[in-house]
């Protein structure tokens, strides 16, 4: 009957596990007759041969496979056992109590206080109607803080890497060429995710420090006719730069593309506007900017860039970030609100509270309060004797600078007696600036002239400790 049965299922070809209904255990069945039949073996009709040496062998099969037994019994037991793991003893179980430290690096930035007393708020379901309406209030602040009229303008559930690969998932097509600026590391981000998706990267390159002028843009449109995004970075944090951008969407529409543009470390802080900018596609993060903590990320597109998605030949690669079904959860269509995810609540509480906040300072209020927090850094880098990376005051990052690590000076001593000390963060460098700068952030609550004073008395008592006696 065995052999039928295995020639039948040999025949018919693998069946799914369960189907099989418990097939695993047939093979430890036999196991378990094999090892009867070797403790049998012994004692068996060979036993009556008068053979000494056939004797001793018998004898040594009969104990090994004994000893084999034991294990194979050990093994089930311990398999079978109800006995749960045991918890970790070595995590400390009170309440949680973390340091309060001010965090002046690329982001996160220190929260306002009055953003994380949101966060105390009772948690209600991501359908319940209090939750729809505080949605409808976030995307109207939104709009308000990009400066532009877009029903598809949302909060993405993620971090500001969520926003950025939901919108190459929905609006990279396979063989789309995507004109990329890459002057950091969020360019060379930018190209890995668009080769991901199919998408073929059109490389502009610049040295980290220089941004791109509408004559080079130009110059790759018309050499590649074939572009249908073209891709820049407003605040690139690795190396410090401010994209300008004024004139670039006409320029990019005129060749019938879209512009996409990262403003991550911008939005809240630097001047721009979506609506009258021509600007397509563009996403931030909570946690910068806006100081509130990570967990949810703006993203506003325009309606030729939904235009573009509803028209793709297949829908995108991705069930959480399609932007069609998130329309769906986030009222796009003015329908009843579908579920889509179960949405980050006490996340959409601190980003409400967050752009309440700015809501209530006014945008060019808070543009020129970041400015001057700005210019005060750099007045202070540079009484230090330090040199700042990006030369050109207006083509620098307002929200993070980056400045020269002096010769002979390891940036690591410096940051780590600032943090050690004074429990203030500063950051290395990083992509085509590690090792070199140092990055500062002047964003949200920390942009104010109290707490650029006491970040340049600290970095002042930490060169006075680590450079070189002949340079002071």
């Amino acid at each position: 009957a065995l052999d039928v049965d295995s020639a039948s299922r040999q025949k018919e070809g693998p069946r799914d596990f369960e189907e099989a209904g418990g097939s695993f255990e047939r093979p430890v069945a036999q196991h378990q007759y094999s090892f009867f039949f070797f403790l049998l073996f012994p004692f068996s009709g060979f036993e009556r041969r008068n053979d000494t040496t056939m004797m001793r062998v018998r004898r040594s099969a009969f104990f090994a496979a004994a000893a084999v037994l034991c294990v194979f019994a050990a093994g089930y037991v311990e398999g079978s056992s109800s006995v749960t793991q045991l918890p970790p003893d070595w995590v400390h179980t009170e309440p949680l109590n973390m340091p309060i430290k001010t965090l002046m690096g690329p982001g996160p930035s220190t929260a306002y206080p009055r953003i994380l007393e949101a966060a105390k708020q009772p948690l209600v379901g991501h359908l319940h109607p209090e939750f729809v309406k505080l949605m409808s209030d976030v995307q109207d602040q939104l709009r308000y803080t990009f400066q532009t009229e877009s029903k598809y303008t949302i909060a993405i559930s993620g971090t500001g890497h969520a926003a950025m690969e939901a919108a190459v998932a929905n609006f990279v097509e396979p063989d789309d060429h995507v004109l990329v600026g890459v002057n950091g590391i969020w360019g060379e981000r930018m190209c890995d995710l668009v080769q991901r998706y199919l998408g073929v990267p059109v490389r502009m390159v610049k040295p980290g420090g220089e941004v791109f002028t509408t004559e080079e843009i130009e110059a790759e449109l018309k050499r590649d006719e074939r572009i249908k995004l073209v891709f820049l970075t407003h605040g690139e944090s690795s190396t410090g730069t401010l994209q300008p951008i004024e004139g670039i969407g006409d320029l990019v529409h005129s060749h019938g593309a879209l512009f996409f543009l990262d403003t991550v470390c911008t939005l809240g802080c630097v001047p721009f506007n979506v609506g009258s900018q021509g600007i397509d596609i563009t996403y931030s993060g909570s946690q910068k900017c806006l100081g509130a903590p990570p967990g949810s990320s703006p993203l506003t597109v325009s309606q030729g860039a939904m235009e573009k998605l509803r028209s793709r030949k297949q829908p995108p690669f991705t069930y959480y970030f399609d932007l069609n079904l998130l329309g769906e959860y986030w009222g796009f269509n003015d329908n009843p609100r579908w579920y889509h995810h179960t949405g980050m609540v006490t996340n959409m509480y601190t980003l409400r509270e967050a752009l309440s906040i700015l809501q209530e300072e006014g945008l060019e209020k808070a543009w020129d309060r970041h400015r001057q927090a700005a210019e005060r850094l750099w007045a202070g880098l540079e009484a230090l004797g330090l040199e700042l990376f990006v030369e050109n005051p207006e083509l620098r990052l307002p929200t993070v600078t980056t400045v020269k690590v002096p010769e002979g000076v390891d940036w690591k001593d410096v940051s780590g007696h600032m943090m050690s000390k004074y429990k203030i963060e500063i950051s290395g460098g990083l992509g085509p600036t590690a090792g070199k700068v140092w990055r500062i952030g002047i964003m949200g609550y920390n942009a104010g002239p109290q707490q650029v004073n006491r970040l340049l008395q600290a970095l002042k008592d930490a060169l006075d400790l680590y450079k070189p006696k002949a340079e002071l």
